[in-house]
């Protein structure tokens, strides 16, 4: 037994002292910083259209949200529709009727989507699927390329339906 009790106290003073891994190197922070901004800050390059983008969802979304973006009821959330909904007694919250801005929809396809397989998608492709669920909602044309520079320009249905937080430790951008 005190042979266990120094063993182990033993090697919790190596970890201690030399800590577990390393440091991350910069080009590895790059590598995992996804984030994005409404501006368009942190967009990868790339391009996409919602007839490209059809293809991909058929093969990597659509069995989660149907053919046209409508959801599994009590299962995967619908995409399209809800618009108008959101005052009255049962809100639909779907990225035509709730989200303000397209680049909080390629922001989550890049980091989270498809379910089984987050992060697997190429930039073009999650440009191509962002426009085909912006185009099933009626929001851009479906030729309509999307890239890092026109993403950020889509006027997204609800985008002045949030209150700025007028806290005052809370510093509201272009103020």
């Amino acid at each position: 037994m005190f042979k266990l009790a120094g063993t182990l106290f033993a090697c919790s003073m190596a970890f201690a002292q030399s800590g577990p891994g390393r440091p991350a190197t910069e080009a590895e922070i790059k590598a995992r910083d996804l984030t994005v901004l409404p501006t368009g800050a942190g967009l990868p390059k790339g391009r996409g259209d919602a007839k490209h983008g059809q293809a991909i969802f058929k093969e990597k979304c659509e069995v989660c949200h149907n053919e046209k973006g409508e959801g599994r009821e009590n299962q995967y959330p619908a995409l399209v529709g809800g618009v108008g909904s959101l005052s009255g007694a049962s809100p639909v919250k779907t990225v035509g009727s709730y989200w303000p801005y397209a680049t909080t929809l390629f922001d989550y396809v890049r980091r989270a989507m498809p379910y089984d397989h987050p992060r697997s998608l190429s930039a073009d492709d999650v440009y191509s699927v962002s426009a085909f669920v912006l185009y099933l909602n009626g929001i851009v044309k479906e030729t309509e390329e999307l890239n890092e520079k026109t993403l950020p320009q889509v006027k997204m249905p609800n985008r002045d339906g949030f209150i700025p937080d007028a806290r005052p430790d809370v510093k509201a951008k272009g103020k």
